[in-house]
């Protein structure tokens, strides 16, 4: 797959975040649009939580671009939980057209390039991207129960409560996407769900690379390039895996799941993870400072570790799949 350069502007023209509390007491914790002191969001299991707080994101998202539901030709969604149940019971309310999507950690990038080539071809105008992660929904499903206590690898990470909404159109201000390249499934033979960072950085490696090499570009040429939620064991193997292939990323590269917790305070361990993790991140700080002209092109990273409960209970190997879009202020060089 080559890199799709977009001849008509997609735009992200509003996003929203919606967290819970161990969210908010992070770095970011005053962007984020909405925080739950208790995690619930006022439901009575975690898993419509996590329902609940893909509606509020949204919500906000459609306010802050003063349109409603009835006006998406679609919604593309996706969660952790099996059939993505938290997508398509949360957002049940907005009457329009769905989409779910499953791209584990990375389905927030996914759904923007799908959504932009839509956008793009003139088939769709108005289109929503919308994520979502609970960490006590994720915990259940893939490891133990909370409650269950159990005692967790350093190089393990900690599921973002967070739920982030996008809305994309073909006109608008803000920040444009202009350069997509989906990625491809790679499997270098890690198996252990503890460490997630490790079987996502090599996926997240093989897109850039080959992002570099077709484009003939280098890290020096944009402001950050930023994967979704590798944490600092995946961080570190990801520069590493980079280096080896001639590219110095230091200077540019950050990673969402190792700034949405303060990792010194919090028992976060590598850091965070989720779909929520990325889309959070991306849409409360970086989309900000892009709009704001603050960042040049960057480079936005989805990586994701295609796990199952089953595969995880059977010992098989972990592959990952990491999707980049380039974004950069509208009406700026390309």
């Amino acid at each position: 797959m080559s890199v799709i350069r977009l001849k008509n502007s997609v735009n992200i023209i509003s996003s929203a975040s919606v967290v819970g509390r161990h969210e908010h007491e992070g770095p970011l914790g005053e962007l984020f649009d909405f925080w739950d002191e208790k995690d619930t969001f006022g439901m009575e299991t975690w898993e419509r939580a996590e329902a609940e707080m893909q509606r509020l994101a949204l919500s906000f998202a459609l306010s802050k671009a003063g349109i409603s539901g009835d006006s998406l030709d679609a919604i593309f969604a996706g969660d952790l939980l099996n059939q993505c149940t938290s997508s398509s019971y949360g957002l049940l309310p907005f009457n329009a057209p769905f989409f779910g999507l499953y791209g584990a950690c990375s389905t927030v990038v996914e759904g923007m390039i799908l959504a932009s080539l839509l956008i793009e071809s003139g088939h769709f105008s108005r289109v929503a991207d919308v994520v979502s992660s609970h960490n006590c929904a994720a915990e259940r499903q893939y490891r133990t129960p909370i409650e269950y206590g159990a005692l967790r690898a350093q190089t393990s990470q900690w599921t973002v409560t967070g739920a982030g909404a996008f809305i994309l159109t073909n006109a608008g201000d803000g920040a444009e996407i202009s350069e997509l390249l989906p990625g491809r499934t790679i499997d270098l033979g890690i198996n252990d769900p503890a460490d997630m960072g490790a079987a996502m950085a090599p996926a997240a490696a093989d897109t850039l690379v080959r992002f570099f090499r077709e484009t003939k570009t280098s890290p020096d040429d944009y402001d950050k390039i930023i994967t979704g939620d590798l944490g600092s064991r995946g961080f570190e193997l990801m520069s590493e895996l980079m280096f080896r292939e001639g590219y110095d990323v230091s200077r540019a590269y950050t990673d969402c799941g190792m700034l949405i917790y303060d990792r010194k305070k919090s028992d976060v361990h590598s850091g965070g993870s989720g779909c929520g993790c990325s889309a959070v991140v991306f849409g409360s700080h970086f989309l900000r400072e892009i709009e704001k002209g603050e960042l040049g092109p960057v480079l936005l990273i989805g990586t994701g570790a295609l796990m199952s409960p089953l595969t995880v209970a059977q010992g098989q190997n972990i592959p990952a799949v990491a999707h980049l879009v380039k974004i950069v202020k509208k009406g700026a060089s390309l």
